[in-house]
């Protein structure tokens, strides 16, 4: 973990440097606020730690400018202002949390457990809602949203299953599917159906879609269905 100290206060950056090499963190200390803005810029970190009151620029304008550049990085103040208004406006300026002095190193250990935590859950999720999301030359796909675009025009006439269906052949592209495989990768393995009802979502699919000089569900006879945008005409 690499932390941006932003402190200057010598003691408090001695305490707090030596139980960042207890807990294996590497730490950075400056001791200006126009020196820890371009230090900040200058790297990449995991988390940045502002006094409030610095020489240069103040913590709370020195966070207001980094937020303005980037959101997705750690803040945490440290501030001997206790007063709710002075906290409020450093969450307000984009501080993710605070730690009034004096402190421990315990409480700020936990303070930035805490934060980068919370950071690393978003990420997680941005993580998993991209891998939801398919794009192609025509389509653009969420899984998660269960949003389907069309050359940048909004599909909103499709039934769940439709989506389903939909989704599953255009995240597998290319690939002959048999009315069997259809019912059980998008219906389920327990549904019992009549496989005419894969011909019947494929014809909807086709009208809502499909124009005449752009297919995209072909029948491949004798097997079942592929998805392909790249082959032009129908094989029906």
């Amino acid at each position: 973990m690499k932390v941006l100290v932003v402190e200057d206060n010598p003691s408090v950056c001695s305490m707090i440097e030596m139980f960042f090499s207890k807990e294996g963190i590497s730490g950075e200390f400056v001791h200006d606020g126009l020196e820890g803005y371009e230090r900040y810029k200058t790297d990449e970190w995991d988390l940045i730690i502002l006094d409030w009151m610095l020489p240069g620029i103040d913590g709370v304008s020195l966070c207001r400018k980094i937020r303005e550049e980037k959101s997705s990085i750690p803040i945490i103040m440290l501030t001997a202002k206790d007063s709710e208004s002075d906290q409020v406006l450093g969450l307000e300026m984009g501080a993710d949390d605070y730690v009034t002095k004096p402190f421990s190193p315990l409480a700020l250990m936990a303070r930035i457990r805490a934060v980068t935590r919370r950071y690393q859950l978003i990420e997680q999720d941005q993580h998993a809602n991209h891998a939801d999301l398919i794009q192609t030359e025509n389509f653009k796909i969420s899984k998660s949203t269960r949003e389907v675009y069309l050359k940048d025009k909004k599909i909103s006439n499709l039934t769940p299953k439709e989506f389903d269906l939909l989704y599953y052949f255009v995240k597998n592209a290319r690939q002959v599917f048999t009315r069997e495989q259809l019912l059980e990768q998008v219906w389920g393995y327990q549904f019992y159906g009549d496989e005419r009802t894969v011909d019947v979502h494929i014809k909807r699919l086709r009208k809502k879609v499909e124009t005449p000089t752009q297919p995209f569900f072909h029948t491949v006879w004798g097997v079942g269905y592929k998805f392909d945008e790249s082959v032009e005409g129908n094989e029906d």
